[in-house]
């Protein structure tokens, strides 16, 4: 399930995905580009969780950062137009529930 969320009192935008199964990522978001984003990843999960971004609209994704254990970090976002989505590419789960997170 994918959720994704707009506070329009504290302008946080924010992307979420409990990823159950190959080829799926939370939904898609563009932040704004002079600050850096949240990335998280938690949850009992076995694979890789792939960080991707897209200049083209989400024609084209190219991977980012991966992990394979839960993780915290921000993301410098130094460009305005590009998407972002975390998720688990095809052939990269094995088992579990990865909860995903996206967040500015």
């Amino acid at each position: 399930m994918t959720l994704r969320y707009y506070d329009s009192q504290t302008l946080r935008l924010f992307s979420t995905a409990n990823i159950t199964a190959q080829n799926a990522f939370c939904e898609d978001v563009e932040f704004n580009f002079e600050r850096s984003f949240n990335l998280s990843v938690s949850g009992t999960w076995a694979g890789t969780v792939t960080l991707q971004r897209s200049f083209d609209s989400g024609a084209t994704w190219l991977d980012v950062y991966s992990t394979t254990a839960n993780v915290e970090t921000v993301v410098d976002n130094a460009e305005t137009g590009v998407l972002w989505r975390l998720g688990i590419k095809s052939g990269n789960f094995t088992s579990g529930t990865a909860v995903c997170r996206l967040s500015q």
